[in-house]
């Protein structure tokens, strides 16, 4: 199993992952970098465009899990300010007035043959690590706490609270029912 970051030369890998309904309805995991209308208004082929031209640019986007030469999974993780839907979720409120330098793990995607074998925890290891090469001095999530209750990966994107804790992350407050921010500092 490699981990590799999303460039232009490992697009190929993600869009395979995704496949054509672009990991979940069209999304192409750009929800946290635009407002539901434009999200609806470029519909899946726009959102791919969308995230493909911010991999061209050179942001840093994510990574994709590659086993035996077949992506397997996907983990979304960048600067926290670069994700404009963060600022207007009450589920990420920020904990603190600095944001410079707090990465964000918004998003992981599974492929369906590789869930239940630990690649979500290899994938917040890895996007940890990408995030403090990067200059992290913070990374946040914002996964769910499924109480020990089985839910379906529809309702897992952003990860679980206990894979997050199990990371070494704090959990910095509670969002609502079954929802959490949680940080790790260096």
């Amino acid at each position: 199993m490699r981990v590799v970051e999303l460039t232009a030369r490992t697009w190929p890998a993600l869009e395979e992952l995704f496949g054509p309904n672009g990991a979940q309805g069209g999304c192409w995991c750009t929800w946290f970098f635009q407002t539901g209308a434009e999200m609806r208004a470029n519909g899946s082929a726009g959102n791919k465009e969308l995230l493909r031209a911010r991999v061209r640019s050179g942001v840093p986007v994510g990574l994709v899990a590659i086993d035996d030469d077949r992506p397997v999974g996907w983990v979304a993780v960048a600067p926290r300010l670069g994700y404009s839907r963060l600022a207007r979720a009450k589920v990420a409120a920020p904990v603190d007035d600095d944001l410079t330098d707090v990465w964000s793990v918004t998003c992981f995607f599974i492929h369906r043959a590789a869930r239940r074998r630990g690649l979500g925890a290899l994938l917040l290891e890895h996007a940890v690590t990408y995030a403090r090469e990067h200059g992290a001095r913070a990374v946040e999530g914002y996964p769910v706490d499924t109480g020990g209750a089985k839910k379906g990966s529809g309702e897992l994107y952003h990860g679980t609270l206990g894979m997050f804790t199990g990371a070494g992350f704090e959990l910095v407050a509670r969002r609502g029912v079954n929802r959490a921010l949680v940080r790790l500092t260096p």
